[in-house]
């Protein structure tokens, strides 16, 4: 329960991969931080033993079918437990609340996030999904509610890392570096055979389903870059995304002068999830260090834009602007689900968000309630595609 001085959280999307962590992180400086508000989508028993352990002052569960069992095992606790999509939304402008780390999977992020920012909440941020649907909205009510939004992706954090102290020194590029997935080294013809299974393995990072499909698809890396110009200011042209297997540049920054400062750690998401809940300040961690006698060569590659058409579909949403990031991320989502449920073959992906992207409705200046159409409209879209 609450304690002064302590940096109260709330943690949409508790139970997932970043949510975790984000919780292994609390418990590494209890000194620190404190738990107000957790939240999850459907995994109940997750969520329980979670609020037994840190005794949040709140516990949301978005699937209403499972607030009953949640409101009864916890009926012996202090904590306020509520159900539903709104209450996630209405939770993150609690007042005791210092910081909300987003870390809930897809579109659904993009609402309680901007409740999270007119609240005057920092916003670590981890739904990548927000800023690529809505990253000029996010950033203007970010400056009229002065809300620092601080990314926990590792690629935006190792960034947001090589432009600390460089506040008047002028940007040439960013450069995104990407693992390249499990399918880096593989033919056309073999990507039309792949399983779920083989997405599903990452060779370097350990995440969520979509998030690793999307590793897979470098469709992640896409909305990286569209992220990135809405964090950083830069024109999709002043991005780079170079392929580089090993995981231990997180990225770079290149200035006017040509000098590169590069960002490297072991591949822990609990150092970027970190460094977003203390900025500026650093902590001492128990995690792994990179031992430079055994790390071997670090490599580059440019990315295969035919054999990975998500990442070129980004770059040409980014161009078009307007609501075709929307379009995009909707599309994906559906396609992903889709694929995780053997309905489509994982080259169908990249051809559905293509088509979607040419079928879809322009709008140049889309408000938020645009962007609840267009997302609606393009998943009924597609899924009548896939069906």
């Amino acid at each position: 329960m609450e304690t002064p001085n302590k940096r109260q959280i709330a943690i949409l999307g508790s139970t997932g991969s970043i949510g975790t962590q984000t919780l292994q992180v609390v418990e590494e400086h209890p000194e620190c931080f404190e738990v107000y508000a957790i939240t999850a989508n459907t995994r109940v028993d997750e969520l329980i033993a979670q609020a037994r352990k840190f005794m949040p002052e709140a516990v949301v569960i978005a699937d209403e079918t499972k607030y009953p069992k949640l409101k009864e095992a916890l009926s012996d606790l202090p904590i306020k437990v509520y159900g539903g999509y709104e209450a996630i939304c209405q939770i993150v402008e609690s007042k005791p609340i210092d910081v909300v780390v987003t870390a809930m999977v897809g579109f659904s992020g993009l609402r309680p996030t901007i409740n999270a920012i007119k609240a005057g909440k920092a916003i670590a941020l981890a739904n990548k999904e927000t800023m690529v649907v809505a990253g000029e909205l996010i950033n203007a009510l970010a400056m009229e509610y002065r809300t620092p939004i601080l990314p926990v992706d590792s690629e935006h954090s190792a960034i947001f890392q090589c432009l600390a102290g460089e506040m008047h020194n002028k940007v040439e590029k960013l450069i995104l570096t990407a693992s390249g997935g499990p399918f880096r080294t593989f033919t056309k013809e073999q990507l039309e055979h792949v399983t779920k299974e083989q997405a599903l393995k990452h060779p370097n990072w350990s995440m969520g389903a979509k998030i690793t499909v999307d590793s897979a698809s470098m469709m992640n890396k896409g909305f990286e870059v569209m992220e990135a110009k809405w964090l950083f200011g830069v024109g999709a042209e002043d991005i780079e995304v170079v392929v580089h297997p090993q995981s231990v540049i997180h990225s770079m920054v290149q200035f006017e002068d040509g000098a590169v400062k590069a960002q490297l750690g072991t591949p822990d998401m609990r150092l970027p999830i970190m460094y977003a809940l203390t900025y500026p300040k650093r902590l001492t961690s128990s995690f792994d260090r990179i031992n430079w006698n055994t790390l071997g060569e670090l490599t580059f590659e440019t990315p295969d834009l035919e054999l990975f058409p998500n990442l070129r579909h980004a770059y040409d949403a980014l161009s078009k602007g307007g609501n075709i990031p929307c379009v995009v991320n909707a599309a994906n989502e559906v396609c992903v689900a889709a694929f995780l449920n053997d309905r489509i073959k994982f080259t169908d992906m990249p051809r559905l968000i293509e088509r979607a992207m040419d079928k879809a409705a322009y709008i140049l200046k889309p408000t938020l309630e645009d962007y609840l159409e267009t997302d609606k409209e393009i998943r009924r879209m597609v899924e009548e595609w896939i069906n």
